[in-house]
């Protein structure tokens, strides 16, 4: 029965099997498949385990990313924590790994290569493996906006027409330019994508605020048995921010970042000094003339003004809910309740703005005197 089957098939003394010299080859090349296999699988499980300095730093292309997070907060992360291995996305990946090998072998120089829109979205999921508590607050807030949440929106196209500038702040590792992005190009519409993946992608992920390859230094929690690290004289963090530059494609560290020049008509605006507020004004903008008020500018004046961005909100959820109760009693002096005042900035008709809300606003005949 068995010569009836496959089996059969294999061992009959008419197949090529059977044959001594084709037998030969055919077990060499079961051997030297086995062979590529195994020697594959120990070369895979060497290169995800070995040093940086034997493997990635090896190619002289990422030489200098290498040695730049050598100096980073993420320095005793292997590189495949946040890049991933040739095998982590199937296929993709093993054919992007592919070509850097062939990039290498044909003498490619570029010494500073550039992870691509897709790639960038990849490395920011392996962000929330360390990160669940920001990612969740990013998710909350403004800042997880889609590109269907932006460029499709009907009330904005009407009266602003899309530009190349838009993707400076919203979309700024997108390979594509704005017109080959969404059309039509005007204020009439309707607005669609020229590929239909893309509204679901991040405008504004992780890596547009921070740059990964930073000096710094690895989280440690502080020591709270000291009560220095437990009370109000403890040391404020210094979180490395930095403002990505697509029209560079290179990182700026707030701290090299300029301090906003804002004017109110004549009158130099007060302008805190927190280098985040610094990353804020790169989206959060006035117009050409630095007029506060103008464009996206949010900068407090008024009786908040030298207030940061953060001293109010998140940073990365935006949410500024429970910063009134920071400073004021939840009862005014004027028996207002601060926390159910019309406060935001989208209605500019609110004479509570908290962005630029005057002693004035309420006290139109001064301060009242006390009886």
């Amino acid at each position: 029965m068995l010569q009836n089957g496959i089996w059969g098939t294999v061992l009959n003394k008419n197949s090529m099997i059977a044959n001594p010299m084709l037998r030969k080859i055919f077990i060499l090349a079961i051997l030297l498949f086995l062979t590529i296999f195994v020697g594959f699988g120990l070369f895979y499980g060497y290169w995800n385990s070995a040093s940086p300095i034997k493997t990635c730093a090896s190619c002289h292309e990422i030489g200098r990313s290498v040695g730049m997070v050598t100096l980073s907060a993420h320095r005793n992360l292997a590189c495949k924590e946040c890049h991933g291995t040739a095998l982590s996305n199937g296929f993709h990946s093993l054919s992007e790994k592919g070509m850097m090998i062939v990039n290498h072998l044909e003498g490619v120089t570029d010494e500073d290569i550039k992870l691509n829109e897709p790639q960038i979205l990849e490395v920011m999921n392996n962000c929330t493996g360390c990160h669940k508590t920001e990612q969740a607050k990013w998710l909350s807030g403004g800042h997880s906006a889609r590109y269907q949440d932006i460029f499709l929106n009907e009330k904005h196209n009407k009266t602003e027409q899309l530009n190349f500038d838009c993707l400076r702040c919203h979309g700024m590792f997108s390979d594509t330019d704005i017109r080959e992005l969404v059309e039509p190009l005007n204020t009439t519409g309707p607005w669609k994508f020229e590929n239909n993946l893309t509204g679901q992608k991040p405008v504004i992920p992780c890596l547009a605020c921070h740059q990964i390859h930073i000096l710094g230094l690895p989280h440690q929690n502080p020591d709270y048995s000291n009560p220095q690290n437990a009370s109000y004289e403890r040391k404020n963090s210094n979180p490395f921010v930095s403002f990505y530059n697509r029209h560079d494609k290179t990182y700026i560290s707030t701290q090299n970042l300029p301090l906003l020049q804002l004017w109110e008509g004549e009158r130099p605006v007060n302008i805190s000094w927190d280098p985040i507020m610094r990353n804020c004004v790169q989206c959060h903008a006035p117009n050409a003339k630095h007029q506060a008020g103008t464009g996206d500018d949010r900068t407090p004046r008024g009786v908040h003004e030298g207030f940061s961005c953060t001293t109010c909100h998140d940073p990365h959820s935006n949410d500024a809910k429970q910063s009134c109760t920071k400073c004021h009693p939840a009862i005014s002096h004027c028996n207002i309740d601060v926390t159910k005042m019309n406060t935001s900035s989208l209605d500019r008709k609110s004479i509570h703005n908290i962005h630029w809300v005057s002693c004035i606003d309420c006290h139109p005949k001064g301060r009242p005197v006390k009886l």
